[in-house]
C-alpha cells in the first residue's frame, strides 16, 4: 500500500510573515495592544477592589494606547484608500468600454 503525502498547511505565524497573504498584520498588532490594555485595567480594578495597590506606569499604558489607535487608524485608512482605488479603476474600465 502506498501512502498519499498530505501537503501540510503553513501555520498562522508562517502565513503572517509571507509576502502574499490575506492576513492584516496591522489589525493583529492593534488587537493585541488593546487586549493588553484591557488586561492591565482588569488587574487594576481587581487589586483596587481588595485594597491592594497595582501601580501601572503611565508611559506603558500610553504606549499600548498609541499602538492601538495607530494600528487601527492605519488599517482603516488603508482600507479606505484601497476601496477608492478600486472605484477609480472600475470607472476607468467603464470609460474604456464605452469609448471602444
Amino acid at each position: 500500500m502506498k501512502q498519499k503525502k498530505i501537503k501540510k498547511q503553513p501555520s498562522f505565524l508562517v502565513k503572517m510573515f509571507m509576502d502574499e497573504n490575506d492576513i492584516n498584520e496591522k489589525s493583529i498588532v492593534g488587537f493585541t495592544a488593546f487586549i493588553m490594555m484591557v488586561i492591565c485595567l482588569g488587574i487594576d480594578i481587581y487589586t483596587g477592589f481588595f485594597g491592594l495597590e497595582f501601580p501601572i506606569n503611565e508611559f506603558v499604558f500610553d504606549g499600548f494606547l498609541y499602538i492601538t489607535l495607530g494600528a487601527f487608524g492605519i488599517a482603516s485608512i488603508d482600507k479606505y484608500v484601497t476601496s477608492k482605488k478600486k472605484i477609480n479603476e472600475m470607472t476607468e474600465n467603464e470609460e474604456e468600454v464605452t469609448e471602444g
